[in-house]
């Protein structure tokens, strides 16, 4: 069994904050982390050795064994370039779009029903096929004569498409092909992408030839699929994985060396053009009294602090995009995709204004795209005592699970403090950069958990067998474990790696295995 926790605050998840009956409450502990400073390096090594031998009386799978012999001894892994090549699922409505992904998964993830258009958002989600990682996205039914909302799905599916290294169109083999199907066709040709057609519905050999009268879409070998029943995925997937690329040419993140990539998020007209204005020193983005000004993210080389960031300056996130329309929609859409390019996140909050359910929201999707995180508090130049008191109020109430974010106060107007967002970023980015040592991960969980076990629950007590962090950028971490850990001690461990180890301004996430004794024969 695997659980994955991904812990964005100090005392709770990136999702919220958790009430109090929730948390694990420790023993005071304050000298964790010298007491963690002051194992010498050889005996941390010598303990993570002796545990991670002790794992082996317990029943490993092949992923246990795979993750372990690539991360511990301290083996940072190989450099990443670049993010996952990204694959847009397209189709019509109800062809079974959302079916496929989750069988893809493994899990239920995408939202699926049997009424067309329930799949709204374009939705992103990481899979892995032999070894090879992909980024999935589940788009709405697209229909050459939709309109109102439905058009607004068909856009959406577009903009997918055009963001995306490759497509697989999803037909239902048996309607067979449709007007709308081949109006989708010349739109997938217009964009020019790699697709592969798969025939969905495909139970028997009956609808194989069914199937063989999508030949006539002109889009070659239709690839029979039952996405319900998993029939032929792992046929489709080979081939798939074929035609992407090993990095994605889309959202292309800088080689490690180069520009730090920076993407400017906030509710419209809280001041994101300006600042970039400020930072690079001319009017390079257009800056309007008008909310929601800028439509597409503009890409600007600015050198700061001595070294050169590449800031992208996304378009207003003025509502979910669901309830967005016409170029409001698109520029919800394309601030996410910049979200997902950057490797930090500057989120701009009006410091004269009311912290707003908007900023919190915008707040979260930061946090869940795992991107490091800085708090721009601008307009500071506009406060006056009265109202500094009540935004430490809604900081404290509503910000609390993302305490871990550097705060700047800035002004874009005059400039003033903008010199202090590139220390904040460079320490955001240090941690999200972070591995920690094998065996000093399992010091410090040796010495947290001799504190502070976990409590007793129906007679049993779960216990910490080993500890790795999986990767980082942002950093993850998986514990080998005999139960299931609590949320609230979860939360805790999380709170205490960021005492002990920093971890300033990155998102945390905590995943478990729990495994049983291995039975003797």
């Amino acid at each position: 069994m695997t659980e994955s926790d991904p812990t964005g605050g100090s005392a709770g998840t990136s999702s919220g904050t958790s009430s109090a009956a929730e948390d694990f409450l420790a023993r005071p502990d304050e000298d964790l982390a010298d007491r963690v400073a002051g194992i010498a390096d050889d005996e941390a090594e010598q303990r993570a050795s002796s545990l991670r031998a002790g794992l082996e009386s317990y029943e490993l799978e092949d992923e246990d064994r795979a993750l372990l012999s690539a991360y511990e001894d301290g083996d940072t892994g190989p450099e990443v370039t670049g993010p996952a090549p990204v694959l847009a699922v397209v189709g019509r409505p109800n062809v079974g779009k959302s079916t496929l992904i989750n069988r893809i998964l493994g899990r239920r993830e995408a939202v699926v029903e049997d009424v067309p258009g329930v799949t709204r958002d374009r939705v992103s989600y990481s899979a892995e096929w032999n070894g090879r990682p992909l980024t999935l996205v589940d788009t709405g039914g697209w229909d050459i004569d939709a309109k109102g909302m439905a058009s607004r799905i068909a856009e959406q599916a577009e903009v997918a498409v055009e963001m995306a290294d490759a497509v697989v169109f999803v037909v239902d083999a048996t309607t067979g092909p449709t007007a709308t199907d081949e109006h989708v066709v010349r739109m997938l040709r217009r964009a020019g992408k790699p697709v592969v057609l798969a025939a969905n519905k495909v139970d028997d050999e009956r609808g194989e030839l069914a199937a063989a009268e999508l030949w006539s879409l002109g889009l070659g070998e239709p690839h029979p699929v039952s996405a319900m029943h998993g029939r032929g995925v792992a046929d489709l997937l080979d081939v798939l994985v074929d035609v992407l690329p090993e990095v994605s040419g889309i959202d292309a993140l800088s080689e490690v060396g180069g520009p730090r990539r920076v993407a400017l998020v906030g509710r419209p007209n809280v001041g994101k053009s300006s600042l970039l204005n400020r930072l690079v020193g001319s009017e390079r983005v257009l800056v309007d009294n008008v909310a929601g000004t800028t439509r597409d993210p503009v890409d600007e080389l600015v050198e700061l602090g001595g070294r050169q960031w590449r800031f992208v300056d996304t378009a207003g996130i003025r509502k979910r995009a669901r309830q967005a329309s016409g170029a409001d929609f698109y520029a919800a859409l394309r601030t996410q995709t910049a979200l997902e390019r950057a490797e930090v996140a500057v989120v701009l909050l009006e410091a004269d204004q009311t912290l707003s359910e908007q900023d919190v929201r915008i707040i979260k999707t930061v946090t869940e795209t795992g991107r490091a995180l800085v708090l721009a508090f601008n307009k500071w130049d506009l406060m006056d005592e009265d109202r500094r008191h009540f935004l430490e109020r809604e900081i404290e109430q509503d910000l609390q699970h993302v305490e871990w974010a550097p705060r700047v106060n800035i002004s874009a107007k005059t400039g003033r403090h903008a010199d202090r967002l590139v220390p904040a970023m460079e320490r955001a980015l240090d941690s999200w950069d972070t591995r920690i040592p094998t065996g000093r991960l399992n010091a410090f969980l040796g010495e947290l958990v001799a504190a502070n076990p976990h409590p007793v629950r129906g007679g049993k007590q779960p216990r910490i067998l080993f500890g790795t962090q999986a990767s980082n950028r942002p950093p993850k971490f998986v514990l080998f474990t005999t139960g299931f850990l609590e949320p609230g001690y979860r939360r805790y461990i999380t709170r205490r790696l960021r005492e002990t180890f920093g971890f300033e301004g990155t998102p945390l996430e905590i995943g478990m295995r729990i495994r049983e004794k291995r039975k003797r024969r």
